[in-house]
């Protein structure tokens, strides 16, 4: 193929450097707001310093996650501004259940066309949810990749790094007998189960049906679908020297990840009528015909973090966390099976 001469070469490739210089602008003056004095660079530099500091044993707890499939939801709806909170709130909860608080997180944005707004959306979204867990977000790479994603198609990942006093550490070994289980509710289907609704909803054949109006959700299915992804950090950040284990109910629902944190010897019931399901929910089951336990696997029936504790614990979280509820209790095990739902 012969290039032509009044356009750049990269640019005829796919890749517009002058886009990406935009778009890095945009960024810096979204970013920098985040940065706390423990920050030591600006953007732009080849790393990104941090200075640890106040603490006496610290042990440094990372994570990286994606927003999975809720993308192509995203896309279709041309709206950008939530998944990047999504992200940052995936990942903050997920070092919440070692007990960790966040001190930075990295990006990665990978596009078939760089679009600068959009990609300022996206960073938009994740300043904001950094910002509201005092969380820095210290850097990250933009990717424009033709070829490998189609124009409008792209890709998120974080990675994120906490700190705990090792003293401190929630690992689940304190979970016993007699503990009860706290439920705190979801804000829709966070970042899990979105190939399932996609293939259920036929958001990928006819996008229209991400503009229909359903009464029980009081907003559209692609609205009640781009519902960001709750974080837990500041509802039980007051809380964690007093509880015992934390399960985030992402990919596994309950079936897979509250196993993750109990210790041998132990099995939790859940009572399923302690709580009410958001309707979101029930749509989706009953349009795809599907059946309880897969449900219990796939999403997390609004109950978007686990709590173990003692009973005064309990009753605390509850009283300071809207909409908390008791949903179970740890039990001896009897057998393989490790979570019981009744």
């Amino acid at each position: 193929m012969k290039l032509k001469r009044n356009k750049s070469a990269y640019a005829q490739a796919g890749v517009d450097i002058t886009a990406a210089d935009k778009t890095k602008d945009l960024i810096k003056e979204l970013v920098r707001p985040t940065f706390g004095p423990e920050v030591l660079t600006d953007t732009g530099h080849f790393g990104a310093f941090y200075k640890l500091r106040k603490y006496d044993d610290p042990v440094l707890v990372s994570s990286a996650d994606g927003v999975g499939t809720k993308l192509k939801i995203a896309a279709l709806m041309d709206k950008h501004d939530t998944v990047g909170m999504d992200l940052v709130n995936h990942c903050v909860n997920d070092i919440l259940c070692c007990g960790a608080s966040p001190l930075f997180m990295l990006d990665y944005i990978a596009l078939g066309k760089l679009v600068p707004h959009k990609v300022a959306a996206i960073v938009g979204g994740l300043a904001q949810a950094c910002k509201e867990v005092n969380c820095s977000l210290i850097g990250g790479e933009t990717a424009e990749m033709p070829g490998m994603y189609r124009a409008a198609d792209y890709d998120l990942a974080g990675f994120i790094v906490g700190v705990v006093e090792r003293s401190k550490v929630i690992k689940g070994d304190k979970i016993a007998e007699g503990d009860v289980i706290v439920g705190l509710p979801s804000s829709g289907l966070h970042t899990n189960g979105y190939s399932l609704v996609r293939k259920v909803f036929g958001t990928d054949r006819d996008a229209l049906t991400l503009k229909v109006f359903y009464p029980e959700l009081g907003m559209t299915l692609g609205e009640a679908l781009l519902q960001p992804h709750r974080c837990y950090y500041n509802d039980l950040k007051p809380y964690l020297e007093r509880i015992h284990g934390l399960a985030h109910i992402t990919g596994g629902g309950f079936i897979g990840n509250i196993p993750r944190i109990l210790p041998a010897g132990v099995s939790v019931k859940i009572n399923r009528s302690s709580w009410q399901a958001p309707a979101l929910f029930d749509l989706i089951q009953s349009r795809g015909a599907i059946k309880d336990a897969e449900m219990f696997r796939v999403f997390n029936m609004g109950i978007g973090m686990v709590v173990i504790c003692d009973r005064g614990a309990a009753d605390e979280i509850m009283a300071a966390s809207a909409g908390a509820c008791l949903i179970g209790n740890v039990v001896k095990a009897n057998g393989s099976e490790r979570v019981i739902i009744n």
